[in-house]
């Protein structure tokens, strides 16, 4: 019996030993910084725009209007590109979901075998050209709806810690 318990002990020893080892050479990573969007950034701004029409404004508008009946599946089952003006939907959204949205695409995010037309962005667009079409986007949006959006970005931030 003592035999066991000892092969127990050792074993839990072991055990507490390999977690601090992995946790000192693997320290957790501290949350990412918040993204740098920031729609008064004029460079930024104007570098998503850039952006925005070569890889968005084909579907979206180049006036980020989105097209007709967005709300609406289409016979093929996929919603039409929503607007990104402030008579859709995107200013809803906290800027880490509209980020990961970008990059990895609704499929990816949503799941459960949801079908999008949207694509995922990663691998053809890096971080920080993703950042800066945001930041295109949301310097497009009155006043009082880019202040709604910062309100929704402190109630996600809140959430998250």
């Amino acid at each position: 019996m003592n035999r066991k318990l000892g092969y127990g002990v050792i074993a839990v020893g072991l055990g507490v030993i390999a977690v601090t080892g992995y946790r000192y050479f693997n320290p957790p990573q501290p949350p990412s910084p918040a993204l740098a969007i920031n729609a008064a950034d004029l460079h930024l701004v104007a570098e998503g725009k850039t952006i925005y029409d070569a890889n968005c404004a084909s579907c979206h508008g180049n006036k980020l209007q989105g097209e007709a009946n967005w709300q609406k599946r289409g016979a093929d089952g996929l919603l039409p590109a929503p607007p990104h003006d402030a008579n859709g939907h995107t200013w809803h959204h906290p800027d880490d979901m509209l980020f990961a949205l970008t990059k990895y695409g609704p499929e990816k995010l949503v799941g459960n075998g949801y079908k999008s037309a949207m694509p995922a962005f990663e691998g053809t667009l890096s971080d920080d050209e993703i950042v800066a079409t945001i930041s295109y986007i949301k310097s497009r949006w009155p006043d009082a709806v880019r202040k709604r959006n910062d309100q929704i970005n402190l109630a996600a931030r809140s959430e998250n810690q």
